[in-house]
């Protein structure tokens, strides 16, 4: 099962709007580099299955790689041929919500240009433009 919350509050949820940039986890902190969000967009959660199994099939053993995003949005759908009415569809899969600057993942422990070869990798599976970024220090 791909990653989806353990209960929420309201099982179905309404579209919303992705609007301004992000301004809360848009630093890299817990690793060296990231891949930072250029776009906003919805990212599902097999989709960050798939870039967190492609980053661990690359570094192998060695680094540590962070996930940043969580998927806590419920995407619904009513059935094709469905007659309207019937009230809204069942929860289809989970998507993250990621605004322009998230950093969606981080990896600490090795070289720079090993981290920019996982993050290409990582980059083909996302659904919106993402960057490669460095730790800045404070």
């Amino acid at each position: 099962m791909a990653l989806m919350p353990k209960r929420v509050k309201h099982r179905k949820s309404q579209r919303g709007r992705i609007k301004g940039e992000a301004t809360r986890g848009n630093r890299v902190v817990f690793g060296d580099f990231g891949l930072q969000a250029v776009q906003g967009g919805w990212i599902p959660a097999a989709t960050i299955e798939a870039g967190r199994i492609a980053a661990q099939q690359y570094l192998r053993a060695e680094g540590r790689l962070y996930i940043r995003v969580f998927p806590h949005k419920p995407i619904t759908s009513i059935p094709l041929e469905t007659r309207m009415g019937k009230g809204k569809g069942e929860p289809e899969y989970w998507a993250a919500v990621v605004k322009p600057g998230t950093v969606l993942f981080e990896i600490g422990g090795i070289s720079e240009e090993a981290a920019k070869l996982c993050f290409s990798r990582l980059a083909h599976k996302m659904p919106v433009k993402v960057r490669f970024v460095r730790r800045r220090e404070v």
